[in-house]
């Protein structure tokens, strides 16, 4: 499954810096606003050490994790919902992304200049909130008037739907994001979906520090945090620039004595990587063997058919049944073979929910 998370925020808070840290591409990286004016694509691996075991004892002819794609999308000022700046693109570019990484400059440095001329996190936090939350209140009330019309001719589908909405606007109008409204069942949660709502996407605050607070955090990132206590988000603490040497770094040992000497056990790069994964509620399973090993993204709670027809449409629709070793398992025995002769390998059906880790082999018949 394609997934796409955007790296949003105020211009020269370190966004363009990040995204060459963790993406194939290379973003332009600036000290001047708008550097970055067409979204800069780019796609990562995401990180898993299991996958690096089973292809120790497989062997195979390939090894295939999985990937995110990676945003970098223009600075946003503001009035970005009325069109300043580079407004418009952004808010579209940000629709079409599965999730926000929210960059917040927190470090102090006379020769980057601020578009706001100081250092505030908080503030910047605000601007960019603001202007989401501007855009979405625009989506809903447009929205709202045509859904009350149909629920006032008794259509039962847009009453919930214009309940729904109707929450969406009171927490707007108190300037809060989409987010923060309850959803009160599933089929509130898949209207939800449908509304591409700015402000309802999952988000990670992104502190960008300087190296000495790489490790701890400062003062500016106790502020953030203390900002968005109340709100379904994490925050990630990262020294773009320390990262962006560390990348230039080949050797993985030269690498790990660097993150040693910062007091880190992994850098920045990999545990974003990996929260933005938990962010987006994703898991993982495995095809494992001769010819290949490969990590497969699926949500959390997918069921076997489900997990099939990310491999192929065809293994979804005319799936049989899936052999399903767990990957401790295949870890002790080495083997699909000896994993099957000491019982530790299960036929599952079609109501099977696959769990992380999983290794799965799907029998199909279309």
């Amino acid at each position: 499954m394609s997934l796409k998370c955007g790296i949003v925020g105020l211009p020269n808070v370190g966004k363009s810096t990040l995204f060459n840290c963790i993406s194939s591409g290379k973003a332009q990286s600036a000290n001047f606003p708008f550097c970055t004016i067409e979204p800069n694509l780019g796609s990562t691996n995401v990180p898993d050490k299991r996958l690096e075991m089973l292809s120790e004892i497989c062997q195979p002819q390939r090894t295939i994790p999985a990937t995110v794609d990676i945003v970098d999308i223009a600075g946003l000022v503001k009035g970005a919902s009325k069109g300043e700046g580079l407004g418009n693109q952004f808010l579209a570019n940000i629709r079409e992304c599965d999730a926000i990484l929210h960059v917040l400059r927190c470090f102090d440095d006379g020769n980057i200049v601020h578009v706001d001329g100081n250092v505030d996190p908080v503030r910047d936090k605000g601007v960019v909130d603001t202007e989401l939350q501007i855009k979405d209140l625009e989506t809903v009330e447009n929205r709202l008037v045509k859904v009350k019309k149909q629920a006032q001719s008794g259509d039962k589908d847009a009453k919930r739907l214009a309940d729904l909405l109707g929450r969406y606007q009171q927490a707007l109008l108190e300037g809060r994001s989409c987010r923060s409204v309850e959803l009160l069942n599933q089929e509130e949660e898949n209207l939800a979906k449908e509304l591409y709502l700015l402000t309802n996407k999952p988000v990670l605050y992104v502190c960008n520090v300087d190296e000495a607070s790489a490790k701890d955090g400062n003062q500016y990132v106790e502020a953030v945090r203390e900002a968005v206590k109340d709100e379904n988000a994490e925050i990630l603490v990262i020294a773009a620039k320390t990262e962006s040497d560390i990348a230039e770094i080949e050797s993985y040992e030269d690498r790990q004595m660097f993150l040693d000497e910062l007091g880190l056990k992994e850098s920045g790069v990999v545990r974003l990587i990996q929260s933005a994964y938990h962010l987006l509620n994703l898991q993982t399973f495995f095809t494992a063997g001769a010819d290949e090993c490969r990590a497969w993204t699926i949500n959390k709670g997918d069921k076997a058919p489900k997990a099939a027809g990310v491999i192929h449409t065809d293994f979804e629709r005319g799936f049989i049944r899936a052999e399903v070793i767990k990957y401790e398992d295949f870890i002790k025995y080495k083997s699909e073979a000896a994993t099957r002769a000491a019982g530790k390998l299960s036929t599952e059906g079609k109501d099977y929910i696959v769990q992380d880790g999983d290794i799965m082999h799907f029998l199909f018949n279309v």
